[in-house]
């Protein structure tokens, strides 16, 4: 039996930098994003040898704004996979765009290289949440993006929503939900705003970082807003001006009790429109969920090419430098790129197994625990799975264990107890 290797690029250009926004991202010039794919390509053959023995059902294009790039760049780094890797003939492949960088040109170029799955960052309907945003787009630019993407013949698309976005009430979020679901795309992706440190949200809404709900999209890159002094890496502190110095530019955040709300519709809303719920921030018409990021949940092996990007291979967690001129110095030399790698424990591989795994609504086997780590699951959660049944945020019947909808909601808790002393 051949191993599975799920592949994650990054790529880290953006038009520019929106306001709530920590990935490993920055604006760029055109000779830079050249220089960038001439390094990403050398790091891909430099895989060759390393790799040979996998066959890759997953290609996940993740950025920053992959769609930035020219369509000749995305073929050279296509064909420098497909030399590289095995690649399943009917393996998933997702690309992420953006309004105002897709072209008719860039559609039928991604087409041919293989990409079946594009993800669109559209994250509201209403134009004064997206300028809030820093977003590069309006929603016409959104639809005339739409519009090309099914003239090209994409039928499985995913489109990125955020709610609890400054100034949001329960009216505009149902607005978002209802005009985007009824455009029908295979899949949603809907994330609460979480106002991470080193953003203008996190200067401006100087509470702190809110995490009520884990909302990591398993994505094959490390976060890292820093990229002061780098060539073409610095973005602007205000995207698009969204602040201003009057503080009627800064609209409050939704109180938590509208957030809560807002959180508590969306399933339903979406439901109606015909899409269950397989994650706890992803929704999904029947067959359309994501292969890729499910593969991020259930822990399979995944290689991560490019700037910041981060692998797990057996029990080896390892990334690449976020440093820009090194990277593109040392690509071709996997040594000299890679950085913080950890040999995970039997305990840690055992705690992401329970809280990647309960992400997802099916949750996790008891069967699986046994088969990977050679113990029943009650011998080492026993208390832990007693307590949140008792509570009302476990369902555990025979073989499988998951979140009620109440465990769901404070998620974040019920992982924590799943960390072993």
């Amino acid at each position: 039996m051949v191993n599975e290797l799920e592949l994650y690029v990054h790529i880290p250009f953006c038009v520019r930098k929106c306001a709530y926004c920590d990935f490993l991202s920055f604006p760029s010039s055109e000779d830079l994003r050249q220089k960038y794919v001439d390094a990403l390509i050398r790091e891909i053959r430099s895989c060759k040898n390393t790799y040979q023995g996998y066959r890759v059902p997953t290609v996940f294009i993740g950025g920053g704004t992959p769609s930035i790039l020219s369509a000749a760049q995305i073929e050279a780094v296509f064909s420098s996979i497909r030399e590289t890797f095995r690649v399943d003939p009917e393996a998933e492949i997702t690309m992420e765009a953006n309004p105002g960088t897709v072209t008719e040109e860039k559609l039928l170029a991604w087409k041919g290289a293989g990409v079946n799955r594009l993800s669109i960052g559209l994250q509201s309907v209403r134009d004064e949440e997206l300028r809030m945003l820093g977003r590069i787009h309006d929603h016409r630019q959104f639809l005339d993006t739409w519009k090309l993407v099914r003239q090209a013949g994409m039928e499985n698309v995913n489109i990125d929503l955020i709610s609890a976005i400054p100034g949001q009430t329960p009216e505009s979020w149902r607005e978002t939900l209802r005009k985007t679901a009824g455009l029908a795309p295979e899949h949603l992706s809907v994330y609460s705003l979480i106002i991470e440190e080193g953003t203008p949200f996190y200067e401006r809404y100087s509470n702190g970082p809110r995490d009520l709900r884990p909302e990591d999209r398993g994505r094959g890159t490390k976060k890292d807003a820093s990229q002061d002094g780098r060539d073409g890496a610095q973005g602007p502190a205000d995207p698009a001006g969204a602040f201003g110095s009057d503080d009627q530019q800064y609209p409050p955040l939704p109180d938590e009790e509208t957030e809560r709300l807002m959180y508590e519709e969306t399933e339903n809303i979406l439901a109606e429109y015909g899409y269950a719920r397989y994650e706890i921030s992803n929704y999904a018409k029947p067959g359309c969920a994501c292969r890729h990021n499910i593969g991020y949940w259930q822990r399979k092996a995944y290689l991560g090419i490019g700037l910041g990007s981060s692998s797990l291979i057996g029990k080896t967690r390892f990334c690449h430098t976020p440093d820009l001129e090194t990277y593109l110095a040392c690509a071709g030399d996997p040594g000299k790129i890679c950085e913080e790698e950890q040999f995970l424990s039997e305990k840690e591989e055992m705690e992401e197994f329970m809280f990647l795994g309960l992400r997802m609504m099916c949750g996790v086997r008891k069967s699986e625990f046994l088969r990977l780590f050679g113990v029943p699951v009650d011998t080492v959660y026993g208390e832990p799975l007693k307590k949140l049944r008792e509570y009302g945020l476990l369902e555990i019947e025979k073989d499988t264990i998951r979140l009620t909808k109440r465990g769901i909601d404070i998620s974040n808790y019920v992982f924590g107890q799943f960390l072993l002393s």
